[in-house]
């Protein structure tokens, strides 16, 4: 018999199968929402602190006023979650926060709501993916160089026909152009080349989403004595590089094969993991 999993929503659970949200739920009618997206690892959450700093500046930047209760015992409350849908070892947290009012574009109060999710995944540690991704890029919609790009709203459609596109052209994963034809990012994950004891990455400016995983990566750079380089990085670039290599929070870091032709190889992504794994 499947173990019941269950959901935190403003601070009561719910089975995960109940039909909890309303049609007026402004995260679903426009989008007016952030998420935060936690790894866990032998039941503990990971970077727990960069991801409610990312929270709270999307909060200020969509003018969201504070919830009602402490980031603090938001985190209390995603770790009773975890317990209590039995996450010992691995596991994925979402975090959303949308909000809680009538009107239209104009909401009608200031009121927050949240729901915490928590499922277990099958790896405990970062894994890196035994088989390279193969990846191209996607060219019919370009990020935004906004400040909006750097945090993590439900509005998430390019995303969506970029991972459409990925499916379609048999890719594990594509790469978004911005509105300059320069590389922003992943479909969910932070792009980083490395060449010559040299790391490349997009700069926040560049409409990439300012990645918790991304902090670590630069991180570790500094501490292995990898030059790092935050700016800007075309597809010249790409044919380039030695190494190419994808990041998230989730997925801590998969490494490219094969972009076009190019192919890449990944000893100093072993490197980079294995640091990784010892910050966890």
């Amino acid at each position: 018999m499947k173990d019941k999993s269950y959901i935190n929503y403003n601070g009561k659970l719910y089975l995960s199968e109940e039909r909890i949200f309303t049609i007026n739920n402004r995260a679903f009618k426009y989008g007016d929402a952030l998420f935060e997206t936690i790894r866990v690892i032998n039941g503990k959450l990971c970077f727990v602190d960069d991801h409610f700093k990312r929270l709270m500046q999307g909060e200020e930047l969509l003018k969201m006023k504070p919830c009602d209760i402490s980031s603090h015992e938001i985190i209390s409350q995603i770790e009773e979650l975890i317990v209590k849908n039995n996450i010992t070892e691995g596991g994925r947290v979402r975090l959303t926060v949308f909000r809680d009012a009538d009107g239209f574009y104009q909401p009608s109060n200031e009121k927050k709501a949240y729901v915490i999710e928590a499922k277990p995944i099958d790896n405990n540690y970062f894994e890196l993916n035994a088989k390279g991704f193969k990846i191209d890029i996607y060219n019919e919609q370009r990020r935004s160089t906004s400040k909006f790009s750097n945090i993590k709203t439900t509005n998430s459609l390019p995303q969506i026909l970029a991972g459409i596109y990925s499916k379609e052209n048999e890719l594990d994963e594509c790469l978004m152009l911005n509105k300059h034809g320069r590389i922003a990012e992943a479909t969910s994950s932070n792009v980083f080349l490395y060449k010559n004891n040299n790391i490349y990455t997009p700069s926040l400016d560049e409409g990439c989403v300012d990645g918790v995983m991304r902090k670590q990566i630069l991180k570790i750079a500094e501490k292995l004595n990898i030059n790092i380089f935050e700016g800007m990085v075309n597809g010249s670039m790409l044919l380039q590089a030695d190494e190419l290599f994808l990041t998230n929070a989730v997925k801590g870091i998969q490494w490219v094969e094969f972009f076009k032709d190019k192919q890449y190889t990944n000893e100093t992504i072993q490197q980079i993991i294995t640091e990784l794994n010892q910050m966890v």
